[in-house]
């Protein structure tokens, strides 16, 4: 039996929650926190705010990101389109990544990337936007979002917007369209959704939630901090971050608000979060939020495993099965449960 494999165990109440069935994390799972616990996590810590600070901080990661190759069974190819439906200039960027075998044309994942809003790029998350391809036959949309501090909030989400316009203009069917993303990421495509409910588009088929960023005010992980085990993140240095991102409006935007929006209209939604992360209360809050709208959330809590760990699905069992498990989701949003026997 693979030790990743998940099996369903409904809660008494509220969205399904479901979990390796393994005992705890693998070997190489507990290897690689180690690895990170002493490599990255003192990087992540040690981001400083300045301007200077941040471009080293994204030149390091593209670098890192190198070592993470992605499938060949892709191909990757840059997008720069006009926007539709909006006053700004410039145009929709980023990248299509596409099954070179068994695509589905009439279906699109939008992938919002993670990074805390201030780092990261399309091609840092090849490892998991080339596995959506290959596992779901859909093509992977990954916007270039404009970041932070030189561009905060609701810069992202506008420009998420204006993908999402982009994609139906060139006559992709919302029914079609699955958002996703991770982390800040995921925040951002929850926010995205929210938005299109606000403004009267034509809603997304689903939405896949990989550790999403739910609070930026930090409060649920910061209770969180001393028992979380997460080799990779604390909320301390989130919150930190987090203050990049809101710049001098501060916290009063309702567009970050996650937990108070109105979900009543929202469409499925499948949130991952791993066990041992300082986010997991956050995950779980959005989780019971969605339920008590009355929406359809499935709330997978992958046991030991630490933040957006799907990334490492190439090397962990664990996330290997998560990402099949997000395929199966995404593939009976927009294809029906008949899709997923």
């Amino acid at each position: 039996m693979d030790p990743a494999e998940v099996t369903p165990s409904p809660r008494t109440t509220g969205p399904r929650t479901t979990g390796p069935r393994a005992a705890g994390p693998s070997v190489r799972s507990r290897a690689l926190s180690g690895m990170i616990r002493l490599g990255a996590r003192p990087f992540v810590h040690r981001v400083p705010g300045g301007a200077g600070g941040i471009r080293t901080a994204r030149s390091t990661v593209d670098a890192a990101s190198l070592l993470m190759r992605h499938t060949s069974r892709v191909r990757v190819t840059p997008l720069s389109g006009p926007r539709t439906g909006t006053g700004r200039g410039e145009p929709v960027r980023g990248e299509w990544v596409v099954p070179r075998e068994g695509g589905n044309a009439d279906g699109t994942i939008l992938y919002l990337h993670g990074g805390g809003y201030v780092v990261c790029s399309p091609r840092t998350h090849r490892p998991i936007t080339s596995r959506l391809a290959v596992d779901t036959g859909l093509p992977v949309l990954v916007p270039r979002y404009r970041l932070a501090p030189e561009h905060p909030f609701p810069a992202p989400l506008e420009d998420a917007v204006a993908a999402y316009r982009w994609l139906l203009a060139r006559g992709v069917p919302a029914s079609g369209i699955v958002l996703a993303g991770d982390s800040s990421g995921g925040h951002l495509a929850a926010a995205l959704a929210a938005e299109i409910c606000r403004t009267g588009l034509p809603p997304p088929a689903g939405i896949v939630l990989f550790s999403p960023w739910v609070d930026l005010t930090c409060e649920l992980s910061i209770r969180a901090q001393n028992g979380a085990r997460d080799p990779y993140i604390s909320a301390r240095s989130a919150r930190r971050i987090a203050r990049l991102v809101v710049g001098p409006d501060g916290f009063g935007d309702p567009r970050l608000a996650l937990l108070t929006c109105a979900w009543d209209d929202a469409p499925p939604v499948l949130i991952q979060v791993g066990g041992a992360e300082v986010l997991r209360p956050e995950a779980e809050a959005l989780a019971d939020a969605l339920d008590r709208a009355g929406a359809s959330c499935e709330l997978q809590v992958w046991q030991g495993q630490m933040h957006v760990f799907q990334i490492l699905n190439r090397v962990l069992p664990e996330a290997g099965a998560a990402m099949r498990e997000a395929a199966r989701f995404v593939r009976s949003a927009t294809e029906g449960p008949e899709a997923v026997a």
